[in-house]
This record gives C-alpha cells, structure tokens and sequence, in this order.
C-alpha cells in the first residue's frame, strides 16, 4: 500500500484520495478536461499503479450541493464547565 499512496501522489489530476475500510479499498477523486482524457488517465495511469486490480469509476452527473463548509457550533453549544470561549 506504501507504493501504491506514493505513486498516487505523483498523479496530478488527483485531488483528493481516502483509504476505506471495506469494499472499495480507496476513494479517489480526480479531475479531467472530458471522457476522453479521463480515460487516457485511467489506461495510462491509473490502472498501472502499484496493486492495483481493478477499477471502478463513477462520473457526476449534476453537482446538486456545492461543497461547503461545515456548519459552525451554535450559541451556547459549548459547556460552561472548563470552557475560555
């Protein structure tokens, strides 16, 4: 697994990638100018990573709700014991 984070490292069209337990081992995110160039990533690179065994890959459709930051902590949600602000 060593190699195989290393390796994916190098790849720039990679943006984001999350080790998970079960099934698919690894979540990664990339990013591509169309179809086509994603799949001469994915011929050229992605499946040739060190382990690799296969692939599955799913394309967004709609970007329904853009990422966003996570919601703040209401007034007053912090304790009163121990806490500065």
């Amino acid at each position: 697994m060593n190699d195989f984070d290393a390796a994916l490292a190098e790849v720039p069209e990679v943006i984001e990638a999350q080790r998970l337990f079960g099934e698919p081992d690894c979540l990664i995110r990339v990013v591509s100018a169309d179809l086509q160039a994603y799949q001469q990533l994915y011929e050229s690179v992605l499946i040739r990573l060190p382990g690799v065994g296969g692939l599955s890959s799913t394309i967004v459709m709609k970007n329904v709700v853009s990422p966003r930051p996570f919601p703040g902590r209401p007034p007053g949600a912090l304790s009163a014991k121990g806490s500065t602000g």
